[in-house]
């Protein structure tokens, strides 16, 4: 009997393994607030790491080496000494390039509209069915987006399901007050982040992502100037992407996670495939320009 407990004590923690899609690192930064309780934070850090992690994200059993790594850095401005807080949420992720230690960045965005109750100790209740609280919405909402952009990288719109599932999130929190929902709220905000991803005329871009990294970065390890040369030849794939569409917010999450790891690839160009990026990536993002100049005297 007790050799049977402890193989079913086993199983469920085989099971639970399986369930967890994220390897979330949560960080609550409170410095902005005055308070001798800090208890709270560390409470709600820990509710939000158990929330990530402790959910099943994909369709698919990932195994804990295969976890997609992910950063969630809330930064706390205001708290009433109660359960209402107010802050920024900034989420990164990030995944494994074939045969190497490097990981390339998918997505690095700063939500500035992120409002919220929470109460010391409480458990982060959410369902795809409806909308619970701006808390759990928000969370689940980026976690579809890094699972999908992850699907997107190593499959063609692999990502399709997640991000549908993350316009669930959106149009379930249509009946919530809270900022960054709604597509009137601003051009950059979370809603025109599901619109854009769910949207036909981004699937050039969608493509793209599938393409760079598993014709470009996947291939460098074992040919540098192969997987550079499938880029650069890859680049002009963007112009396709209309950037003055209304919350055309794609192309900027796209820009704003590459453009350092772009001057880093290609500052190891020989000296016409540097001018040919710099060309292309000035004009396809000039609010960078002065960034991609330095490809090229690296």
């Amino acid at each position: 009997m007790k050799k049977l407990g402890i193989y079913i004590a086993l199983l469920c923690l085989s099971y639970s393994a399986l369930a967890q899609d994220l390897n979330a690192r949560v960080k609550v930064i409170s410095g902005k607030i005055k308070t001798s309780n800090t208890h709270i934070f560390q409470s709600l850090e820990t509710a939000m790491k158990d929330f990530l992690n402790g959910r099943k994200w994909s369709a698919d059993n990932i195994l804990a080496g295969e976890r997609i790594d992910c950063n969630f850095v809330l930064n706390l401005t205001n708290w009433d000494g109660s359960s209402t807080f107010s802050g920024e949420l900034q989420v990164q992720s990030s995944r494994p390039v074939y045969n190497a230690t490097y990981t390339s960045p998918l997505l690095n965005i700063n939500d500035k509209d992120f409002d919220f109750i929470y109460a010391e100790g409480q458990t982060i209740d959410y369902s795809d069915q409806n909308y619970q609280s701006n808390l759990s919405s928000v969370m689940a909402f980026y976690a579809y987006i890094i699972v999908g952009m992850d699907y997107d990288t190593f499959s063609k719109l692999g990502g399709t399901p997640y991000f549908l599932a993350a316009q669930t999130v959106v149009v379930n929190a249509q009946s919530s007050s809270y900022k960054g929902w709604k597509a009137f709220d601003n051009n950059i905000n979370r809603y025109w982040l599901a619109e854009n991803l769910n949207n036909k005329a981004y699937l050039p871009l969608r493509s793209f992502m599938y393409d760079y990294h598993r014709n470009g970065l996947d291939q460098m390890a074992d040919n540098s100037s192969k997987g550079r040369k499938a880029i650069i030849d890859l680049l002009p794939v963007l112009s396709q992407v209309d950037r003055q569409r209304t919350g055309s917010m794609f192309p900027v999450i796209f820009f704003t996670a590459k453009s350092d790891e772009l001057v880093s690839i290609f500052s190891k160009a020989d000296s016409r495939e540097k001018a040919d990026a710099i060309n292309t990536l000035t004009q396809l993002d000039p609010a960078n320009g002065n960034k991609y100049q330095t490809i090229k005297s690296n």
